[in-house]
Order: structure tokens, then C-alpha cells, then sequence
């Protein structure tokens, strides 16, 4: 893999952990009020979350090169 390609996987896994400790920490902010659903905030950030692995890992599996789909 590139060192550009290396970086930019490791910029996303960094984002993947911060949007990991936002949702937990809306998670937290509505037991700590009383809630009993999910903030809709929370379900959305984890979605983003989910895209963001989800990219690290196709740039990781693919070392850097072009899919054989694109």
C-alpha cells in the first residue's frame, strides 16, 4: 500500500474511533436523562461510522490499487 493510501486509512480509522466515542457518549447523555430510545442523532452517527470502517477496510484490502469493479 502507499504511504498516501496508508495515511488516509489511518485518518479514517481515527474518525471510525472519534464517531465510535460520540455515539457512546449521546448513548450515555440520554440514559443519564431519563430516556428509554435511542437519540435518532446517536443511530445516524453510528451509520457514518459504519461507512467510514467500511472504507478503511476496501482501501486496505485492496493495498492501494484499483478495485476490478471500478
Amino acid at each position: 500500500m502507499s504511504p498516501d493510501v496508508e495515511q488516509l486509512v489511518q485518518r479514517l480509522e481515527q474518525l471510525n474511533e472519534d464517531l465510535a466515542d460520540l455515539a457512546i457518549s449521546r448513548l450515555r447523555d440520554s440514559i443519564d436523562a431519563g430516556g428509554d430510545k435511542l437519540p435518532v442523532d446517536e443511530k445516524l452517527i453510528t451509520r457514518a461510522r459504519r461507512s467510514v470502517e467500511k472504507a478503511a477496510t476496501l482501501l486496505r484490502s485492496t493495498g492501494g490499487a484499483e478495485p476490478e469493479y471500478f
